[in-house]
């Protein structure tokens, strides 16, 4: 079973830079698709981007203007970088596992296997 943990987050400025990691331990992440998720203060988890096993990164356009993702299979870690933050970022991040990685979506209802969340807040 993978275990996932992120780490990056912080208290950041708006138009700072922040690159956010999820390490994975008990597993090679190399089949696996993940995703990267948040869930700002009273409102729903809500997905970013997704990353299948051969890197292919799909999810909602309005992000991946400023949001990018990344995997480095020998780290066993996957990244996100956030460009340009707003406000509006301020969230708990979160990364997830589907052992399907040939294909993914930013539906939470198809991961097993989640992390603890690493927390952002951008300042104005």
């Amino acid at each position: 079973e993978v275990q996932l943990v992120e780490s990056g987050g912080g208290l950041v400025q708006a138009g700072d830079s922040l690159s956010l990691s999820c390490a994975a331990s008990g597993s090679s992440l190399d089949d696996y698709a993940i995703a990267w998720f948040r869930q700002a203060p009273g409102q729903e988890r809500a997905g970013l981007l997704c990353i299948t096993s051969d890197g292919r990164i799909h999810g909602d356009d309005s992000v991946k203007g400023r949001f990018t993702m990344s995997r480095d299979n020998a780290k066993n870690t996957v990244y996100l970088q956030i460009n340009n933050l707003e406000p509006e970022d301020t969230a708990n991040y979160y990364c997830a596992a589907d052992w399907h990685g040939d294909t993914c979506i930013t539906s939470a209802y198809v991961y097993d296997y989640w992390g603890q969340g690493t927390q952002v807040i951008v300042s104005s």
